[in-house]
């Protein structure tokens, strides 16, 4: 799933196209992507592109007044187009959910592999009319997210770290992979409870977190969109690398599986050298 670095790569890689440029059509080919219907698609035809935002792992352009708002979810991607084919494209064929055109007839795709459809595409009058949006927690590379504002967030959070970072309500924009990142940096365990932090583990967590976002936003920043999950997958240390030498130690990369996703984590850099069997059954919480 694209995470805060990769939205925030997209937003600039579509802000530099996007930017002044007048909407022709926006055509939806997938039942399940369009989210809302007041009001119609049709109502930001016409109208000039003034910007492209992030809101955590969304996109938000903005054009005549309107919001046209993405979230590309596990699957979903964008492809950016510098020409369409004459022939339009079939409802309901293929991986393709909705076509964006420009008055230049460029343009972007949105595409969703698998059977399992998440692709979310709202147009609102405002973002915070789209629920997952008005819901978000503070973005962890705003300006104003310092250390007292990260502990204010986790004050009286029972939760263990993995979930807690993941939590959208709580901080913005971070998801399976960067959790991850962020943890092995920290060299903290994934299930060590929250509660348990003390004051300096508490500050060096926070700065993992800026670190690794921060240094994954620059590895990203100008590539193009169908790059980035490549470059994604490069610049990870732990997430997706099981069995894998650990890039700090050289201990293997071990992995917790659960019914939807795994978790990846070195047993020497986060839990003092001991694998982690279970989630529900282990009891490493240093």
């Amino acid at each position: 799933m694209p995470e805060l670095p990769e939205v925030e790569a997209l937003r600039g890689f579509l802000a530099d196209r996007l930017d002044g440029r007048f909407v022709a059509r926006v055509v939806p080919l997938a039942i399940s992507v369009l989210k809302t219907y007041d009001p119609p698609l049709s109502a930001i035809e016409g109208a000039e592109v003034t910007g492209v935002e992030r809101h955590g792992k969304w996109l938000d352009i903005g054009a005549g007044g309107l919001h046209l708002v993405i979230h590309l979810a596990r699957a979903g991607w964008l492809r950016w187009k510098d020409e369409f084919p004459a022939t339009p494209p079939r409802p309901g064929k293929g991986p393709l959910a909705l076509r964006t055109v420009l008055d230049d007839g460029s343009g972007f795709d949105l595409t969703e592999a698998g059977t399992t459809k998440r692709l979310a595409v709202h147009l609102v009058r405002d973002v915070a009319d789209v629920p997952q949006i008005a819901s978000l927690g503070p973005d962890p590379l705003a300006d104003d997210f310092g250390p007292d504002a990260f502990r204010r967030v986790l004050a009286g959070e029972k939760r263990q770290l993995k979930g807690a970072l993941r939590d959208q309500s709580m901080i913005a924009g971070i998801g399976n992979a960067y959790s991850d990142e962020i943890l092995h940096a920290a060299r903290m365990s994934p299930f060590k409870p929250v509660k348990n932090l003390d004051e300096a583990e508490t500050a060096a967590l926070y700065e993992a977190m800026r670190t690794t976002l921060r240094d994954a936003v620059e590895r990203s920043r100008g590539v193009a969109a169908g790059s980035l999950k490549s470059e994604k997958k490069s610049g990870l240390r732990v997430h997706g690398r099981t069995g894998q030498p650990c890039p700090v130690c050289g201990d293997t990369v071990r992995e917790v599986s659960f019914s939807d996703s795994s978790l990846q984590y070195c047993p020497t850099c986060q839990t003092g050298g001991k694998p982690l069997a279970d989630r529900r059954l282990s009891r490493l919480l240093k």
